[in-house]
């Protein structure tokens, strides 16, 4: 259905405004919608690659990039469940994971521009960023696929650039196990989430001894230093919140009004903006791989959380 695939896309396409994705329309603009280097650069894409799914020239992509077209086109769930029948993929069900963006949490997103925020899948794979996000912690499109899964990237790489103590750490690490557990009962029929818990398990003892506690809890909150390589260390409060009725968790990170840490924040918020100026400029690297990298609404260390 390669043809009918190619319809959409550019349907769907042309019908997302420049601003609704923090685009500025600029003039003399010939296409109504998303340019497809626009497209490209919002998916995690290579302009390449989107050019030959419009054409219809395109092997069938993954689910993985059907679901990034999604999230960048602000499809609806029936939208979303469309694009993967015709795109040749499983339509994703109540059994797996939700990891749809729909455009209601999209435009939260957006308007959280003033804020590091994101948003992740009940298993800590992320979904969504925004651009003061990779200004903080580092653009999460530069990472393998797995390593975009925060589990995973804390047992197996750490977490920089965040800065902790022992205590900490430990702490954080019974956590996020703890928090994990509660997705995996949810999911039991998730290969995905069932590999990524069998893999840890065998590779690393932290996790596997975690684990083995049967511990349940959901991770909220936490106060977190941060070292920058542009501002230095930066202490803020991270907010797990969940999304109602899409076990979505959006993460947000805020400092006080006034406080030094404040003044941090507005500095890397500049950096963020000019990032993605950037990225649309020249485009990103060719992948195949989703990631998503949003524009304000207005407008290499590589943490996860």
């Amino acid at each position: 259905m390669t043809s009918e695939l190619a319809s959409v896309l550019r349907a769907w396409r042309n019908r997302v405004s420049p601003e609704a994705v923090g685009m500025p329309a600029g003039a003399g603009r010939r296409t109504p919608g998303l340019r497809r280097e626009e497209l490209a650069a919002l998916a995690g894409l290579s302009v390449d690659y989107v050019v030959r799914l419009e054409q219809g020239r395109a092997s069938a992509p993954s689910a993985q990039v059907l679901g990034s077209l999604a999230r960048s086109l602000r499809l609806t769930n029936d939208e979303r469940d469309h694009l993967y029948r015709v795109g040749g993929a499983i339509v994703p069900t109540d059994r797996n994971l939700p990891r749809h963006i729909t455009p209601g949490i999209q435009r939260i997103v957006d308007r959280l521009a003033d804020t590091p925020s994101s948003v992740y899948s009940a298993a800590w794979d992320i979904l969504l960023w925004n651009p003061l996000w990779a200004a903080l912690l580092g653009d999460p499109s530069t990472l393998a696929s797995r390593n975009r899964n925060l589990v995973w990237h804390f047992f197996t790489e750490g977490e920089a650039p965040v800065v902790r103590d022992a205590a900490s750490r430990l702490g954080f690490a019974r956590d996020i196990v703890a928090d994990l557990r509660i997705a995996f009962g949810r999911y039991p029929d998730d290969s995905n989430l069932a590999r990524l818990v069998d893999d840890l398990r065998s590779s690393n003892d932290e996790f596997a001894a975690l684990w083995s506690t049967l511990s349940v809890s959901r991770h909220l909150a936490e106060r977190k230093t941060i070292a920058s390589a542009l501002v230095g260390e930066i202490t803020l409060d991270c907010d797990v919140l969940t999304v109602p009725g899409s076990d979505l968790r959006l993460v947000v990170y805020s400092a006080e009004a006034g406080t030094v840490d404040a003044g941090k924040l507005d500095v890397l918020r500049v950096a963020g903006l000019q990032a993605f100026a950037t990225t649309i400029a020249v485009g990103p690297h060719p992948s195949t791989e989703p990631t998503l990298l949003t524009a304000p609404s207005h407008a290499d260390s590589n943490g996860m959380l």
